[in-house]
């Protein structure tokens, strides 16, 4: 763990002119009282690392020193392409790893260029759970991931329902869906690649035996792909027929598949004298289209089924009556931040609508 730290002391200073001691130890989440002593260390193992005093002070390399210690692993050049994630490395537990190799790539550049990294981070970053979603990392993510990197086939059980199952599976690959981990596997007794949750994993433990013979055909993104819009298509079990004005269907697409309201909205008629066009909407239950369908407002009428429609007209009615009383005028009007943090586009930035 020491002689870890100690390389990545050497390879901070050689990509930096200097850095603090509290800069040092922020790097490396130890005490500056431990900087101190690793730097000493380092001194004595013959790394001219020079301390300057004073409040201005810090730590450097003197002399044009330079590390050979700079060539890649295999786990730090295969987290160095996923270090655009900081929150999966983190959950994957390969966060140290991406460090030590964006470290590395660093000491390797030129001075000139060194500071690159930095200002791509400044610049770009991806965050990419939904608004307003707090999704824990699954406990076995890692153990998990560890077999993926490893080819290791791992006996899983796992909740279906009410019951648990186990399979041995051949672990493809992961994929992380709007803050949700999944497994892309094969199970061991079948031909077909699967996808599984990781969060319904109860238990992950070793098959034994060797690294299964992975297919080199099998392409994660493409088999997801066509995974994710099969699965979108095959849960819209039932059908709503929808009037709409023009501000509805042009928000019809964020509340909702995206992909299946296009298409739905594409084969649409004219619309009709008022402007309101009608549309035959896939969707998964009534109570889901309910909760998506609200959010459109006065801008859709629902047809069938009367169920739907139903509960859509008691809620219009319950909210007539709530603000039937205030003149048109809304009982926070004029109060200021009503309108959400101008930043992020206010409450539409929660459904994703422009």
């Amino acid at each position: 763990m020491r002689a870890a730290r100690l390389i990545k002391m050497v390879l901070l200073l050689q990509s930096r002119p200097s850095m603090t001691a509290a800069e040092l130890a922020q790097e490396l989440e130890v005490s500056e009282r431990t900087i101190t002593r690793d730097a000493q260390a380092l001194s004595e193992a013959g790394v001219p690392v020079y301390a300057d005093r004073g409040r201005a002070g810090g730590y450097r390399l003197i002399g044009g020193y330079r590390t050979r210690l700079t060539g890649l692993g295999r786990s730090e050049a295969e987290a160095l392409f996923l270090s655009g994630v900081p929150g999966a490395l983190r959950e994957m537990g390969l966060e140290d790893a991406a460090s030590a190799a964006r470290l590395k790539v660093s000491a390797a550049l030129m001075p000139s260029l060194r500071d690159a990294s930095q200002n791509a981070a400044q610049r770009f970053h991806l965050d990419a759970p939904g608004w307003f979603k707090e999704t824990p990392a699954p406990e076995l993510l890692p153990a998990v991931a560890d077999a993926v990197w490893d080819d290791r086939p791992f006996l899983a059980r796992y909740r279906r329902q009410d019951t648990e199952v186990e399979r041995e599976l051949e672990p493809y690959g992961l994929v992380l869906k709007a803050g949700v981990w999944y497994l892309c596997a094969r199970a061991a007794d079948a031909d077909a690649f699967r996808v599984y949750r990781i969060d319904r994993f109860t238990s992950v433990r070793s098959a034994g035996g060797e690294r299964f013979a992975r297919d080199e055909e099998f392409d994660l993104p493409g088999f997801w792909e066509e995974r994710a819009a099969q699965f979108a298509r095959v849960i819209l079990r039932e059908k709503a027929v929808l009037r709409l004005t023009a501000e509805g269907a042009r928000h019809l697409p964020y509340v909702m598949d995206r992909a299946v309201a296009q298409e739905v909205l594409d084969g649409a008629g004219a619309p009709d004298e008022q402007g309101w066009i009608t549309i035959g909407l896939p969707i998964e239950s009534v109570t889901v289209a309910y909760s998506q369908l609200l959010a459109l407002g006065a801008e859709v009428e629902v047809l069938e089924p009367a169920e739907l429609r139903e509960r859509l007209a008691e809620t219009g009615a319950r909210l007539a009556a709530l603000y039937g009383g205030h003149g048109g005028r809304g009982r926070h009007e004029g109060h200021e931040g009503y309108e959400g943090h101008e930043g992020f586009g206010g409450a539409g930035a929660a459904t994703g609508s422009p």
